[in-house]
C-alpha cells in the first residue's frame, strides 16, 4: 500500500472534522419522567404476617421526574398518593386478635429522594439489553391522615389487663401526621421501544414509629410499623433532542 499524497492527507483530515460536526448534533437527554401504580401493604402490630397485611391490600400510585447522571446512576423524585389499612378481625388465629379487633386504615401523600443503580450500566439502553434490574434507596417524608378503632372484648383480656390499658393509652395518643421515611427497594426495566420502558418494582419503607396504625402500647411497643409497595409502570425517556445533520459526501 502506498504513502498518500497530500490531497489524500487532508482529505482524510476533513472527513473527520465533517464527521465530528455531524455527531455533535446528535444530544442524549438527561431526564426521564414515570408513571407507576399497585397495591400499599400494611407491616405492623394488627397482621401476624411478617410480610404484611394482604388481607387489607390498598391501592397506590405513583409519579416522578430522574435525571441520569451515568449509565448506571440516576437521582430520582418520587411522589406518590395511597391508602394503608389494617384490621385484626381479619385473622382467626391467633383467637385474642378478633378479640382485641383493632383497626386503622389512613391516606398517605410521599415525597422521597431516591438513588437508582442500574445493575447493567444502562439506563439509557448503551449496551443493547432490553431488560435490566436495578437497586434503589433514599430519604422520604409520608403525610398520614390515620383513622382507628378499637372494639375490644373486654371480658376475653380480664386476666390481662395490660390489653385495656394500653388501648385507653392509644387513643389518647394522636397519631403522627408526618413521618420520616427510608425507602429501599428493587425492580427491573424492560425496553418496549427506544424511548419507553415497562417496570416492576417493589419499595419497602422503613419508618420510626410504632404508630403509623395508630395503635402500639396496646399491641407490640417493642416494634415499629413499616410498609411496602408493588407496582408496575411506563418511563418515559427524553434520549434524543435535536436534529441529526446529514454528513456532506465529499468529492476528490
Amino acid at each position: 500500500m502506498g504513502i498518500p499524497n497530500k490531497a489524500g492527507v487532508f482529505t482524510i483530515l476533513v472527513m473527520i472534522g465533517s464527521m465530528d460536526l455531524c455527531n455533535a448534533q446528535l444530544k442524549i437527554s438527561k431526564w426521564q419522567v414515570g408513571i407507576n401504580g399497585g397495591v400499599f401493604v400494611y407491616m405492623g402490630d394488627l397482621t401476624p404476617s411478617p410480610l404484611g397485611s394482604f388481607k387489607t391490600l390498598k391501592p397506590v400510585a405513583g409519579l416522578y421526574v430522574s435525571r441520569v447522571l451515568t449509565p448506571s446512576f440516576i437521582l430520582r423524585t418520587n411522589l406518590v398518593y395511597g391508602l394503608l389499612a389494617g384490621n385484626e378481625s381479619l385473622y382467626s388465629s391467633p383467637a385474642y386478635r378478633q378479640q382485641r379487633n383493632l383497626s386503622f386504615s389512613s391516606s398517605v401523600k410521599e415525597i422521597s429522594e431516591l438513588f437508582v443503580w442500574n445493575m447493567y450500566g444502562n439506563n439509557n439502553n448503551e449496551i443493547g439489553k432490553r431488560i435490566s434490574p436495578y437497586l434503589l434507596g433514599g430519604l422520604g417524608l409520608s403525610f398520614l391522615h390515620v383513622s382507628r378503632s378499637s372494639n375490644l372484648n373486654k371480658s376475653f383480656f380480664v386476666n390481662d389487663p395490660r390489653v385495656e390499658a394500653g388501648v385507653a393509652a392509644d387513643l389518647k395518643n394522636t397519631p403522627p401526621g408526618m413521618i420520616l421515611i427510608l425507602p429501599v427497594g428493587a425492580g427491573v426495566e424492560y425496553y418496549l421501544f427506544e424511548k419507553v420502558s415497562l417496570t416492576a418494582e417493589t419499595i419497602f419503607r422503613y419508618t420510626f414509629t410504632d404508630y403509623l396504625d395508630g395503635f402500639s402500647l396496646a399491641a407490640n411497643p417493642e416494634k415499629k410499623d413499616f410498609y411496602q409497595s408493588y407496582t408496575v409502570g411506563l418511563v418515559y425517556k427524553f434520549n434524543k433532542v435535536g436534529d441529526n445533520v446529514a454528513c456532506p459526501v465529499l468529492k476528490y
